[in-house]
């Protein structure tokens, strides 16, 4: 069960920080509001792994 909680952890980071990098690239060489749009998920994404994650803990 820890194997489970480590992956998940770590694929809630990866994708937070794949969605800031998509958001840097969008503003910089596409258009910059596409950039601020995408950069809004990161917080969005890091909450509900938040969530996710201690919900999973108190009912283990």
């Amino acid at each position: 069960m820890k194997d489970i909680y480590q992956i998940s952890r770590i694929s809630i980071l990866l994708s937070a920080f794949f969605s800031f990098m998509l958001s840097i690239y969008l503003w910089f060489f596409v258009d910059r509001m596409q950039g601020l749009f995408v950069g809004i998920w990161v917080p969005s994404i890091l909450s509900f792994g938040n969530f996710v994650l201690t919900t999973r803990k108190t009912n283990v």
